[in-house]
C-alpha cells in the first residue's frame, strides 16, 4: 500500500509518517530530500535524524529521487519519502542557479516537465521496489494567491506533483492539527 500525507507546515505529517511506518512493520528506509543550506536547516535535519530509530536506513536524495530509491531501496519494506515540497524547491533552485532568477513562461514549462519527470521516477520506484511508500508533502495552494511569479510557479508545480501522487497511491490523508483525515479512498 502507498500513502500520501498532505497538509500545512507543522501539521504533523512527518510524525504521522513515522508512526504509520512503525505500524506497517518491516525494514524502514527514510528518504530525505532536504539540503542543509544554512545553520537553521542543518540543526533541523540533525534533530530529525536523532529522533528516528537508529536501525532505519537513510537515502539522501535532493534530486533524482526515484532513481536513488530504485538503486538503494530494494530491501525496504517501508519507504518514507520526506518531502515532495523540498524536492520541488530543489528543482526550482537548480534551475535558477543555472539560468538566473527570472522565471518566464518558457521556464515554467521546463520546470513542469522536470517535476513530472521526478514524480514519474518516484512512481516507477514504487512499482519496482514493492515496498509500502509513505510520501510527505505540503499543501501550499490553500492560501492567498502568491504575489510574485516565482511563488505562483512553485505553488502550481507542487500542486501538480501532489495530484500525480494522489492519483497513484491507494491512501491520501490530509493532516490537520496533528490528526489524519482520510481523503482517499473516501469514507462513506
Amino acid at each position: 500500500m502507498n500513502y500520501l500525507l498532505i497538509g500545512g507546515a507543522r501539521s504533523g505529517k512527518s510524525s504521522y509518517a513515522e508512526e504509520l511506518a512503525k505500524s506497517i512493520g518491516g525494514k524502514v528506509v527514510f528518504v530525505a530530500t532536504a539540503e542543509a543550506g544554512d545553520e537553521e536547516m542543518k540543526t533541523r535535519i540533525l534533530r530529525h535524524q536523532q529522533a528516528r530509530p537508529a536501525e532505519w536506513g537513510l537515502i539522501e536524495a535532493s534530486l533524482q529521487v526515484g532513481e536513488k530509491i530504485s538503486a538503494h531501496g530494494s530491501s525496504a519494506g517501508v519507504i518514507i519519502l520526506d518531502c515532495i515540497t523540498l524536492l520541488v524547491n530543489n528543482i526550482m533552485c537548480k534551475y535558477m542557479l543555472e539560468h538566473g532568477d527570472e522565471l518566464t513562461g518558457e521556464a515554467a514549462d521546463y520546470l513542469d516537465a522536470e517535476v513530472k519527470k521526478e514524480i514519474n521516477g518516484i512512481i516507477n520506484a514504487m512499482k519496482k521496489t514493492g515496498a509500502s511508500f509513505i510520501v510527505v508533502t505540503n499543501d501550499v495552494g490553500a492560501g492567498l494567491i502568491p504575489p510574485n511569479a516565482m511563488a505562483r510557479i512553485y505553488r502550481d508545480l507542487l500542486g501538480r506533483a501532489n495530484q500525480m501522487l494522489g492519483a497513484y497511491v491507494e491512501y491520501v490523508y490530509l493532516m490537520v492539527a496533528g490528526l489524519p483525515v482520510q481523503v482517499k479512498p473516501l469514507l462513506r
